[in-house]
């Protein structure tokens, strides 16, 4: 069958190795056809989200690092328009960061305690009404892969998850724009790519975060397989969804 674009789902891709890894295949599994725009290789970002939900994967970037990456400003142009007219986003890492500072947070770089590799969460109270969130272990673990951090959540977020070393991990802006701070589409294997000069300039050791990330991945898979099938559900369901 023919995906339309009331079954697609745009995702902007910032980072080579930064692809939409396992969220993809769960995506269209649920019915949604990811439609990936790789725009640090120069592929444009359209002017209008023409499709029935934007993602916005992670990247070595502050949200607003135009002279760097320049397909920034575009990419907050879309999702200034998905909170505009209620289209699902779903943010990771930079792409959370994102979301936050277009709704009015504050993002700082190389700030707070870096945190690589599978990590415990902690679900707050207000994940139990959350269309993604509730239901959730309430100590899932994930990949994580970040130096900057949300210092400030946009006025009225749902905090919906914390960790020890990074506040803000999980949040949702309105009814239907979620972001986290972590990597919900990694891979363990996907450890073993990582630079090893950069990991041991913060005090980590990539064999031993690739043994630590193998250990969760049945778990986390298990737990972020199943909010991306619930963020499908709603797309799916389009004005219905309410």
């Amino acid at each position: 069958m023919t995906a339309t674009a009331a079954t697609t789902a745009l995702v902007i891709q910032n980072f080579p190795r930064g692809g939409p890894g396992r969220w993809a295949p769960w995506l269209a599994a649920a019915g949604v056809t990811p439609v990936l725009v790789r725009a640090y290789a120069g592929e444009p970002v359209p002017d209008r989200l023409g499709h029935a939900a934007l993602l916005v994967l992670g990247g070595g970037y502050l949200p607003d690092e135009d002279d760097r990456a320049p397909w920034l400003a575009p990419t907050r142009a879309l999702a200034r328009q998905a909170l505009e007219e209620g289209t699902p986003y779903f943010g990771i890492c930079l792409g959370g960061q994102l979301l936050a500072q277009v709704a009015g947070g504050e993002v700082r770089g190389e700030h707070g305690r870096p945190e690589f590799g599978s990590t415990p969460l902690r679900l707050r109270p207000e994940a139990t009404g959350d269309p993604l969130f509730t239901g959730l272990p309430p100590r899932p673990t994930a990949i994580q892969n970040h130096v900057d951090a949300i210092t400030r959540l946009p006025d009225g977020a749902h905090w919906l998850a914390e960790s020890e070393g990074c506040p803000y991990q999980a949040f949702r802006v309105g009814e239907l724009a979620w972001g986290v701070q972590f990597h919900p589409e990694a891979e363990a294997a996907g450890v073993l790519r990582w630079n090893e000069e950069r990991l041991r300039r913060y005090g980590y050791e990539r064999a031993a975060l690739h043994r630590a990330a193998l250990a969760d991945e049945a778990g986390a898979a298990e737990v972020w397989g199943a909010v991306a099938g619930r963020f499908a559900g709603m797309v799916r369901r389009g004005p219905d969804r309410a």
